[in-house]
């Protein structure tokens, strides 16, 4: 729980950090934006919403202090995309299609050493959780999600299912409300 406690305060962090930024990053052309603090990862749209959708869903495991702080980072990034909309929707598909050529080479790395990155995998799936944030806003109004890229995605999962093995989630138990099995299948197991 200690781990899972450090990480979500870890994420908070960069997400506060993230929320500050974005009106920076919306009017700039970088895709994956450096915010220059030391064990922070670049900024980008996908990397918040994961960060927001997993805070969100696991706010009972946050202090009243956290909630709060989370709640303000949510109302700045919420202020600082509102006036960019086709832009932060145009940036979002932008980084979903790139982020679907990452997990790609990282699926494809495992096909063809036959599976020695197995290890690596928990790691790794982050891409896909992040893939399936960026789905998940592009979902609602007022984004339009381009049914290239989901199509893309399904393809992806149904080469991926057909070597997956099922077992334990790969990410803290204490996440699991965040990721249901249904839909986040993907963290329930490993490929073979």
């Amino acid at each position: 729980m200690t781990d899972s406690n450090e990480k979500l305060t870890h994420d908070l962090a960069v997400l506060q950090e993230m929320a500050a930024q974005m009106s920076d990053y919306l009017k700039s052309e970088t895709l994956f934006w450096p915010m220059g603090h030391g064990g922070m990862p670049k900024l980008t749209l996908g990397g918040y919403w994961l960060r927001q959708h997993r805070l969100t869903a696991l706010h009972h495991l946050l202090t009243g202090e956290q909630q709060a702080q989370l709640s303000a980072a949510i109302k700045t990034f919420e202020t600082a995309v509102s006036p960019w909309v086709v832009r932060t929707e145009q940036r979002a598909h932008t980084e979903l299609a790139a982020r679907i050529r990452q997990w790609d080479e990282y699926l494809r790395d495992l096909r063809e050493k036959r599976g020695e990155n197995t290890g690596a995998y928990p790691a790794q799936v982050e891409v896909r959780a992040i893939i399936a944030a960026l789905v998940a806003q592009l979902q609602q109004a007022p984004y339009q999600l381009d049914g290239k890229l989901l199509q893309s995605v399904l393809t992806q999962d149904k080469g991926l299912r057909a070597r997956f093995a099922s077992g334990n989630v790969v990410w803290p138990d204490e996440w699991q409300p965040a990721y249901p099995e249904p839909e986040f299948w993907w963290l329930y197991g490993r490929p073979k």
